[in-house]
């Protein structure tokens, strides 16, 4: 995976043994300290719930420098979509070298038209999100493409620039 967002660029390879969690590793240039580090990471699946019409997940998920302490985040995420609609939020703490921060977000989304397993799918989305570093919360439209083991995220706001996140699943 790789993202680009208002606070980091990363490129985050990871290992999925089981089901229920996975293990990786993260490389971050963090924009508000100016510093660039490597991060171990986990990804623990708390509960999944699968129906005929739906899916939905929550995870724990929590990283951390491998060269500096200081570095460190916890979150609580979770999802929830059909073939149409798609809901999901995350609460993150996250700790940076001279920084702590909290951040809140809310995706929203809808699929214009329903594919067939192997289509390109389309998702049009609303994000917003907060932070406790300037208190504002922020809104803005996202794209979501995905087509087999690929997914392309691509949202815009003039305060954040853009956010992109770019998946790769084997």
């Amino acid at each position: 995976m790789a993202n680009s967002g208002a606070q980091s660029d990363n490129i985050y390879w990871h290992f999925t043994p089981n089901i229920k969690y996975s293990l990786g590793l993260d490389y971050q240039k963090d924009k508000i300290s100016g510093e660039a580090f490597p991060s171990a990471r986990l990804t623990y699946l708390i509960n999944r719930k699968n129906t005929a019409t739906s899916q939905r997940n929550l995870y724990v998920k929590t990283g951390f420098g491998l060269d500096s302490s200081d570095n460190h985040f916890y979150s609580l995420s979770g999802d929830w979509e059909t073939r149409r609609l798609f809901g999901s939020f995350s609460a993150k703490q996250v700790s940076g070298i001279g920084y702590d921060l909290f951040e809140q977000r809310v995706k929203l989304g809808v699929a214009p038209y329903l594919g067939a397993y192997g289509d390109l799918h389309t998702w049009l989305m609303i994000e917003s999100k907060k932070d406790d570093l300037d208190d504002k919360r922020i809104t803005y439209p996202v794209l979501r493409f995905f087509k087999g083991g690929g997914l392309i995220e691509v949202g815009y706001h003039k305060k954040t620039d853009w956010d992109i996140h770019l998946m790769y699943r084997f």
